[in-house]
């Protein structure tokens, strides 16, 4: 396994704080209202386990878990997500959908939920942008 890169931590400090960015954020949590599902978010080598109940995220554990089970994966290289993660992302950075087409992420498992949902995951996962504009 390799070791995060200089921007690593800062990375995996803004993941971490995902559970207060969505379950503060009153309509991401109207959007997510009757989901229920746990995901998989991988940052380079580190794997973070989302567990999502009625849109609020009540666990977010951070890997390898052996034995833990998801629905829906989204994977992409640490320097993936600190430019998706940017307040106006570069072309091409700017969307999970755009990252996968260019080959830097991969969404994997079950994609009803993902589809079924799709402003909710698309807004969730961009949450830690707040964080790079100065908080919210």
């Amino acid at each position: 396994m390799t070791s995060p890169s200089a921007d690593g931590p800062a990375v995996h400090r803004m993941i971490e704080r995902l559970p207060q960015l969505v379950n503060g954020d009153a309509a991401l949590l109207r959007r997510g209202q009757y989901l229920d599902l746990d995901i998989l978010i991988e940052i380079g080598a580190v794997p973070y386990y989302v567990s999502i109940a009625d849109g609020r995220i009540m666990r977010l554990d951070r890997g390898p878990l052996l034995m833990r089970s998801w629905a829906l994966a989204v994977r992409g290289p640490e320097d993936a997500w600190r430019q998706f993660w940017q307040p106006f992302p570069p072309p091409h950075f700017h969307d999970i959908f755009a990252l996968a087409k260019a080959g830097r992420f991969r969404i994997e498992g079950d994609l009803h939920p993902l589809m079924a949902n799709l402003l909710y995951f698309k807004q969730m996962l961009a949450a830690p942008r707040r964080l790079a504009e100065g908080g919210r």
